[in-house]
């Protein structure tokens, strides 16, 4: 991962409404091939260019988790961080990402319920100026009290 923040843990005492954490990524065949074998995704728009470009998106695309999967580095190593949990994840998908795209992925903070350790997050990735990834996340947070 490119130009990550620095990482680390912001314990449920720390948190603030509007808060951000980022990371980039740039998304390679190596990545595709690798999220396919792990997930057992093996749909041939991801792997077979000849195949892919007879699609609507004329060329190989990655995983959609896979674009996801980096909300999930963004909160699993800086905010929250280490020892979050996550509860829920809503995605809407909204443009593809295709190998050698560089992804930057972003959460910020909307909420926060400090009696039950729960953290909203607006989450999205962008490739350019193109969003090509929406949603919002529930987490529950590292206490400084209890962890």
């Amino acid at each position: 991962m490119q130009d990550n923040q620095p990482r680390g843990t912001i314990c449920i005492e720390d948190i603030e409404v509007g808060m951000t954490r980022s990371l980039q990524k740039t998304i390679t065949d190596r990545d595709i091939a690798l999220f396919a074998e792990v997930s057992t995704d093996h749909n041939p728009v991801h792997l077979d260019e000849a195949y892919a470009r007879e699609t609507r998106f004329e060329g190989r695309i990655a995983h959609g988790m896979l674009t996801a999967a980096l909300i999930s580095a963004v909160i699993g190593e800086q905010l929250p961080g280490h020892g979050t949990v996550y509860l829920g994840q809503s995605l809407r998908f909204l443009a593809p990402v295709r190998p050698g795209d560089t992804v930057h992925a972003e959460v910020r903070v909307t909420a926060i319920d400090h009696a039950k350790r729960r953290v909203t997050l607006e989450t999205h990735c962008a490739v350019g100026d193109t969003v090509v990834l929406k949603g919002e996340a529930l987490v529950l947070a590292p206490s400084a009290k209890f962890d």
